[in-house]
């Protein structure tokens, strides 16, 4: 499949090893699906290479609110590396429902910009910190969706932001990220088939889980990563011959016209995909994307290819345990095991992914506490005060947001609990980095006898 639309990233380079990442963003980081689908790909393609990557994201947040966090919050995580993001909130929304639509809309870009502006002198002022400029993903304005609040001008409010930013980047000399555009035109294109269709959830504003998995593809194809392959080999069966072994340990055992035996040590693990919602308000789940962008031809390729066997059927098996039936002339075009989730380097890769969503739960609390501290506290001049009384407080609060994070607020408000949260967060991460390191497997290709 192929996705028309160029990419147009500035130097963006991989994250190198021991790299500190802060996404800086709002709901849409605050949700982490995209953070923890870019680092989820490191930990399964450089599975040598620890990096960290932190979630500092914060629902509702403008520019203004992430340049008032940016010591106390983005600072305290120790980043080389900054991703910042913003605009879906920056652009308004019931404001569009007013007469004075277009001019309020000015005022909230030029006070965005001013914001902006603020941010991009505290990256000048910390010249430790690579600053990275993100676009945001785009607010679908179109999709035919009943009972669904739609702020027509916002798609143009947002595309004014998208434009300053890409031009402080270059301005700056800074790595630009554009999900706007690509992810814009990947829903128009879709649009076009069905008109339902859309990237985001049904409030048009938040991606569901196959627009995280489009916005962490988009990302890393920045990055240069698209087409790094999990593994790439080649067999000629008939002159017992490795012809090529991309990313891969290949040690012949047997090989003729009728099948082959090998064992198999890739320096990558497939990255598994998934097929639950658990996201609220969306039950879109993360293997729909691969229907609308290239995931697996990118990202996810584990081919072996096996020449010159006989005509007939065989049967691939990996230590020992069938995985799957294929022709010799499949097997010639080449077979992607990343595809098959019964194989065991896929297996070990989900446990990795299963670890990963867990340890991203747990920085969503700690998200959570953050919020409650910048967008509640710190205008009560109670920021980081955390006692009773700041909780009778806050418990009390008969408007805004506050009470939806109450629940995460009255343990997190106890320094221990964070230092436990963290400790947790660190006994995972160490633990994927145990488990992710490739095995080797012994892969047999053998004729099925009729």
């Amino acid at each position: 499949m192929t996705i028309g639309f160029s990419v147009h990233a500035q130097e963006l380079k991989p994250f190198k090893e021991g790299e500190r990442v802060v996404f800086l963003g709002n709901s849409i980081t605050h949700m982490g699906y995209y953070v923890s689908d870019i680092w989820l790909y490191y930990m399964t393609h450089f599975p040598n290479q620890k990096v960290y990557v932190f979630n500092g994201g914060s629902g509702g947040d403008v520019a203004g609110q992430m340049n008032a966090r940016f010591e106390d919050d983005i600072l305290r995580m120790d980043p080389d590396e900054v991703v910042l993001t913003f605009g879906m909130n920056d652009s308004g929304y019931f404001e569009f429902w007013k007469d004075d639509a277009e001019q309020t809309a000015k005022e909230r870009v030029a006070k965005s910009l001013n914001s902006f502006e603020l941010i991009q002198e505290k990256f000048r002022n910390n010249a430790d910190i690579t600053p990275v400029i993100m676009s945001s993903s785009p607010y679908d304005e179109t999709a035919k969706i009943e009972g669904s609040n739609n702020f027509e001008g916002k798609s143009k409010t947002l595309e004014e932001i998208v434009a300053f930013q890409e031009k402080a980047a270059k301005d700056n000399g800074w790595a630009y990220v554009d999900l706007y555009h690509p992810m814009l035109k990947l829903t128009q294109d879709q649009q076009k088939i069905d008109s339902t269709y859309t990237i985001t959830g049904s409030d048009r504003i938040h991606p569901g889980k196959p627009g995280h998995l489009v916005m962490a593809s988009l990302f890393l194809k920045n990055q240069g990563l698209a087409g790094k392959v999990v593994a790439n080999v080649e067999i000629d069966a008939n002159k017992s011959k490795l012809l090529n072994s991309e990313n891969a340990e290949i040690k012949l055992n047997l090989s003729s016209k009728y099948g082959v035996s090998f064992d198999y040590t890739a320096n990558s693990l497939p990255f598994p995909i998934d097929s639950v919602s658990s996201f609220w308000g969306n039950s879109h789940v993360q293997s729909e994307a691969l229907a609308v962008y290239p995931f697996i031809k990118e990202f996810n390729q584990e081919i072996i290819k096996v020449n010159n066997l006989i005509s007939g059927n065989y049967k691939l098996l990996i230590d020992g345990e069938k995985i799957s039936e294929f022709s010799a002339d499949s097997l010639s075009k080449g077979v992607n095991l990343a595809l098959f989730s019964t194989t065991p380097q896929y297996k070990q890769a989900m446990n990795i992914m299963f670890l990963n969503d867990h340890r991203a739960e747990i920085e969503v609390k700690l998200r959570e506490y953050y919020w409650a501290q910048f967008n509640y506290f710190k205008d009560k001049d109670m920021l980081f005060d955390d006692t009773q009384e700041a909780y009778d407080v806050a418990s009390n609060e008969k408007e805004g947001f506050i009470g939806s994070k109450m629940g995460v607020y009255r343990t997190g408000r106890y320094m221990e609990i964070r230092e436990m949260w963290e400790n947790d967060r660190k006994i995972l991460l160490d633990k994927i980095y145990e488990i992710n390191k490739p095995q080797t497997h012994k892969i047999e290709i053998v004729s099925i006898e009729d």
